[in-house]
């Protein structure tokens, strides 16, 4: 009998139905996007401190999930195009919408902006899953859409 020497670990998504939501949101536009990603985003720390999430989309454009991964300090953040691949595949989503807030009140993005929002466009690519767009949210209630700007 031979000895099991590793183990790999199965990677779980959870999927959390909102009891007052009879549908999924469809994404349509920035508009619709921002939106989602307003009801994640906390308040508390929008104006502190940068945070990156996902919103994984079906075929129809519906949500799927928001995956609410990478938070960092007050002026940038690390992101893991690996992970957001990992649960787009896991997930078998279409679409993806993804997006990070400006404490700052910036809407301007940085290099750093459209390097990983073209690593992420090419990731995704590779397994014909579109990026849709990235957005960067302020704590003024304002948003930069990359795809409404021509960039995506």
């Amino acid at each position: 009998m031979r000895k099991k020497t590793s183990t790999v670990q199965e990677i779980r998504l959870r999927y959390a139905a909102d009891p007052k939501r009879a549908t999924a949101p469809k994404i349509t536009s920035s508009q619709d996007s921002y939106v989602v990603f307003k009801e994640h985003f906390d308040p508390d720390y929008i104006n502190i401190r940068e945070e990156f999430q996902v919103l994984y989309l079906n075929a129809a454009n519906q949500v799927l999930g928001v995956y609410r991964g990478f938070s960092g300090g007050i002026t940038a953040s690390v992101v893991d195009v690996r992970l957001i691949m990992a649960v787009a595949l896991k997930g078998l989503c279409s679409g993806m919408v993804i997006a990070h807030n400006h404490p700052s009140g910036n809407l301007t993005p940085s290099s750093a902006d459209k390097q990983i929002t073209q690593s992420i466009k090419k990731a995704g690519e590779l397994f014909n899953i579109k990026l849709l767009d990235h957005l960067i949210l302020t704590p003024s209630e304002s948003y930069y859409s990359f795809a409404d700007e021509g960039i995506l």
